[in-house]
């Protein structure tokens, strides 16, 4: 074990129970199975945070049965920053469970000013791949993605390179991410010519944000068989009690490209609070309810979230104990979950 681990006595003990109490769904019409809760590496996990909190909040994820982890060529900052922080643990604390972990990543969004290091051509995804998997200490990935939508970039092309990804050995499995139900629908097409369907697609979903039942995203993924892993199930923190009273000294809202304090209306707070009282009555958090709430949704897959914290990552995992939604329960979610809530203007 020494000689396979040079550095043994940092290899991290994995909890026995690890896969005892998270449940685990099948993407879509493939044979992977997700952990219904993956952790994921967007925010808090570049070199502005401090590696050790970060290798903390990996390693008790895994202990829980979080073996999905989900990263970006641009998650940081800077670009890569994320990918080479799994990377370190991965190398030392986690290396003997690479077989176990679900490694995924994306690439399509803007990296510089070289024109090829973005999009969904050949180049800027093959390349970024290669890049990722230097970054990650790995030789392949789970899943790829692309990223971003790409209107410049002939569709088949694209696809093509997410089949090369597969057939290199590189990737097991490809996935895109924020495409609208058409485009999504024309490139699962076209990956099932190439022999490599379409395993995941990762769109925004909240009670805030419901853009996949009113767009068919939803219907459209158990209608081609890929699976939905969904991000910001917490609406970028809107989806808890911190903003009900004002916008704390260093919260998200305060320093955030996604989140301002324009976003912190009146009418937000309104359905906040009530969404909160909801929760309260049911013996949950809002976080709680607002995760739970997504899970009930039969296409959703995996639902992504972040963490700053293992304390956090525990609190929001007791989602999955929550009580069943009543019908009049449901009703006041309907009512005070409005699509758009948290939108400024």
């Amino acid at each position: 074990m020494s000689e396979q681990y040079p550095h043994y006595e940092d290899v991290h003990k994995a909890a026995d129970d690890r896969y005892a109490s998270l449940p685990y769904r099948r993407a879509g019409r493939s044979g992977l199975d997700l952990p219904a809760v993956s952790l994921g590496l967007w925010q808090k996990f570049g070199d502005d945070h401090a590696y050790d909190t970060q290798r903390d909040i990996i390693l008790h994820a895994f202990d829980l049965g979080i073996s999905h982890i989900d990263n970006a060529n641009r998650y940081g900052p800077p670009h890569r920053a994320a990918e080479r922080t799994l990377g370190r643990v991965l190398r030392r604390e986690l290396a003997p469970y690479r077989h176990e972990l679900i490694l995924s990543s994306k690439a399509g969004g803007v990296l510089g000013p070289n024109p090829n290091l973005r999009g969904g051509g050949r180049k800027a995804l093959l390349t970024s791949l290669e890049l990722s998997l230097r970054a990650l200490g790995t030789d392949y990935v789970d899943i790829f993605y692309h990223h971003t939508p790409d209107g410049t970039t002939p569709l088949e092309e694209t696809a093509g390179a997410l089949a090369t990804a597969v057939r290199s050995g590189k990737a097991l499995y490809v996935g895109i991410s924020n495409y609208r139900p058409d485009r999504a629908e024309a490139i699962a097409r076209l990956l099932q010519a190439e022999g490599v369907p379409l395993l995941v697609h990762q769109p925004r979903y909240s009670l805030y944000d419901r853009g996949i039942d009113r767009d068919g995203l939803a219907e459209l993924a158990l209608r081609e068989g890929f699976g939905l892993v969904v991000y910001s199930p917490l609406a970028q923190g809107l989806l808890t009690d911190k903003y009900l009273e004002t916008v704390p000294d260093g919260a998200r809202a305060r320093n955030s490209a996604f989140l301002t304090p324009e976003h912190i209306d009146e009418t937000y707070r309104q359905r906040t609070a009530r969404l909160n009282k909801l929760a309260v009555n049911r013996g949950q958090s809002l976080a709680q309810l607002a995760l739970q709430w997504v899970l009930r949704n039969p296409a959703v897959t995996s639902a992504l979230i972040g963490a700053s914290s293992a304390e956090q990552l525990d609190h929001n995992l007791r989602a999955l104990d929550g009580p069943e939604f009543t019908a009049e329960e449901l009703a006041l979610v309907d009512e005070y979950g409005v699509h758009g809530t948290g939108r400024p203007g």
